[in-house]
């Protein structure tokens, strides 16, 4: 990569909602010929093995108030100006063209760097109510892009909506022919996102025994579980004869989730920007405890498109839920509908959409010297 090329900086950590999204973009801007520079932390930093070689990644100090105890908390803002300092000096040195945050908190440093340099800046928002780290920068960005809509926005922002981008290992799969549940092998994937899932690991399992002995004859069960109850959910698949593979990660989820005739997830922004372009069924389960309710706002548009069923935290049971199933499973023709009302809320482009409101904030820079010359 040639150093007279365009630079892009991305800021995003913590979770797969950030870092999928972050990750579609910069496949984008490399094949428009753009450096790419990645700013992420630990967390996020499990989601790196996706990324171009090409893109260069540096890890920050997370730098949390709710993780860390009391020490951690009052460490936090100290590290948090380190980090806003050390960001500032490097894009001081290497001048990027535009700034881009997806939320958490990797985002404060890059974010406050451009905001003091002057830099063209602008936040994408997954979800349908903005995190914190973006709902502090919402007034100082020149964009802010938003991946659901209707977005909850501060006062006197406002968005432009462009959905959730996808990883090409999703688009290559979109819009995939659809299975509809029958008397042959079907396949039931279960993700929980990085965040909550213990209580799918607790409830999914039984429900899914509940279901009757002839669609049992026929169902696998992908199921993604916490690593510290992956292995009794793997045996309690095991006791009742269910096949099923339990992993704490799979890593290639959209070539499982294209094979699937159901899947059973959080609503987290990216699982559902993946359930609607591939065009699954889905039972979503939004993580009560999400900030401001965000996931249940998050299931809203694909449950009234009628892709989705969503059943609260606070009504989950394994019987409700193996109801919800087998009303699934047991129709094709309703199961076809929810595949294709799935599809109908789908943003393929989004990442490319991403890629020109980037394009036009570097353009729009660029004009700046010639406009203050007239």
């Amino acid at each position: 990569m040639s150093e007279t090329q365009p630079l892009l900086i991305i800021a995003a950590g913590g979770t797969g909602g950030h870092m999928f999204p972050a990750q579609a973009l910069a496949e984008r801007m490399l094949r428009a010929g753009w450096r790419v520079k990645l700013s992420t932390d630990a967390r996020g930093a499990r989601y790196t093995g996706g990324f171009a070689h090409s893109v260069e990644i540096t890890q920050v100090a997370s730098a949390t108030f709710a993780r860390g105890g009391l020490l951690g908390r009052i460490a936090a803002p100290f590290r948090i100006l380190a980090g806003v300092v050390s960001a500032t000096f490097g894009m001081w040195r290497d001048r990027p063209t535009v700034v881009v945050g997806f939320g958490g908190y990797p985002s404060i440093p890059a974010l406050s760097a451009a905001w003091l340099l002057r830099l063209p800046r602008m936040i994408h928002e997954q979800n349908g109510v903005l995190g914190r780290v973006n709902r502090l920068f919402a007034k100082r960005v020149d964009l802010v892009a938003c991946g659901t809509w209707p977005t909850a926005l501060p006062e006197g922002v406002e968005a432009v909506h462009v959905g959730n981008p996808v990883r090409g290992a999703v688009l290559e799969r979109a819009g995939a022919g659809y299975i509809a549940p029958g008397p042959y092998p079907m396949s039931l994937l279960v993700i929980g996102g990085s965040q909550g899932a213990r209580i799918l690991s607790q409830v999914v399992p039984e429900a899914i025994a509940r279901l009757p002995e002839s669609l049992l004859a026929h169902v696998r069960v992908v199921h993604q579980a916490r690593a510290e109850d992956a292995a009794a959910v793997a045996q309690f698949y095991a006791d009742r004869g269910i096949p099923a593979e339990v992993e704490p990660f799979f890593h290639d989820v959209p070539t499982r989730m294209s094979e699937a005739q159901l899947v059973i997830s959080r609503a987290g922004a990216s699982s559902l920007a993946d359930l609607s372009v591939i065009g699954r069924p889905a039972i979503l389960i939004p993580f009560a405890a999400a900030a401001g309710d965000h996931q249940s706002a998050n299931a809203r548009g694909l449950a009234q498109a009628g892709g989705a069923i969503v059943i609260p935290e606070s009504k989950l049971t394994a019987e409700v839920l193996s109801e919800q199933i087998l009303s699934v499973m047991d129709t094709q023709e309703g199961a076809q509908m929810m595949a294709r009302a799935a599809l109908s809320v789908a943003k393929p482009e989004a990442a490319e959409e991403l890629e020109q409101l980037v394009s036009a904030l570097a353009q729009k820079q660029a004009q700046k010297p010639a406009q203050k010359g007239d």
